[in-house]
């Protein structure tokens, strides 16, 4: 398990995630995989269309229609490996190793989930080619890879950059600590700026406070530069303003649960998440 798989495809945000995903192979030492994925509703292989178009005179549109289809499918095929060897460009020239080139025929969540044995960390961009012309709507797939697959995902948005700076979205429950230790184990944020951040209400400030600073005594303690910040009001706005105020460029979440930050991973507040973010996340389980 030690590959960084990127997602690669026609949107503008594959160049992020070519960036995204060289610098955290960097600094995982692990080894680069670009995946493209053609889906088979977008191009579909020779199929049955006798029921749709019928027999006897009009046999010639049916085998028209299928050396379509097959000529859509193979241009597609070369689009897409034309696709995956401007990422290699792209990356080649850093000191990575040789970087594997991978092409699947089929459902993105499938193909990810055939791979994920071997998958340190998934990066994806938050738009596809479908949704590119929209800054903060979130493509097609992305909620479906965040649900399913079960390794770190971090998604990369347009102009990424090397982070200096990240905050963890801090609330003291179970799957928080989870990536807490996650963070606090792996070489890929060691070394950057940390800022440890939790929303509570009112009423529960004094417990916030001890969780907080016991968080960040963990992270100090594995040689982290560590600010800690308890905030107060609506989840997603606090930590947006912070995070431009501090000019933070990653935020690190874990991933699904029932408290309140971790809400923010589940049904509508996913979405709201993700295409208003104005920085990388890394989502962790």
């Amino acid at each position: 398990m030690n590959n960084v798989i990127a997602c690669i495809d026609g949107s503008q945000s594959a160049t992020a995630v070519c960036d995204a995903a060289l610098w955290a192979s960097k600094r995982l030492d692990a080894s680069l995989q670009l995946l493209h994925v053609l889906d088979r509703s977008e191009y579909p292989v020779k199929g049955d269309l006798t029921g749709s178009i019928g027999l006897g005179s009009r046999e010639h549109l049916l085998d028209e229609l299928v050396l379509l289809d097959e000529k859509r499918s193979r241009i597609a095929l070369e689009q897409g490996m034309a696709m995956l060897e401007a990422a290699r460009a792209r990356v080649s020239n850093a000191d990575i190793g040789e970087v594997q080139l991978l092409q699947r025929h089929g459902r993105l969540v499938e193909s990810l989930l055939d791979l994920e044995e071997s998958m340190r960390l998934l990066v994806i961009g938050r738009q596809g080619e479908a949704h590119e012309k929209s800054a903060h709507t979130i493509g097609s797939h992305l909620e479906s890879v965040i649900r399913t697959v079960q390794r770190p995902i971090l998604v990369a948005l347009p102009g990424f950059s090397a982070p200096k700076r990240f905050m963890i979205a801090y609330d003291g429950s179970s799957t928080a600590r989870k990536a807490l230790d996650m963070v606090a184990g792996s070489p890929l944020l060691q070394g950057l700026e940390c800022h440890v951040v939790n929303v509570a209400a009112q009423s529960r400030q004094s417990l916030s406070d001890a969780e907080l600073e016991e968080a960040c005594n963990a992270l100090r303690s594995q040689g982290f530069m560590v600010k800690g910040k308890l905030l107060e009001g609506d989840i997603q706005s606090a930590l947006q303003v912070y995070a431009r105020e501090q000019a933070l460029d990653l935020m690190v979440m874990g991933a699904y649960g029932h408290s309140r930050i971790r809400q923010f991973f589940v049904g509508s507040n996913t979405s709201r998440m993700l295409s208003m973010s104005d920085i990388a996340l890394l989502l962790l389980r």
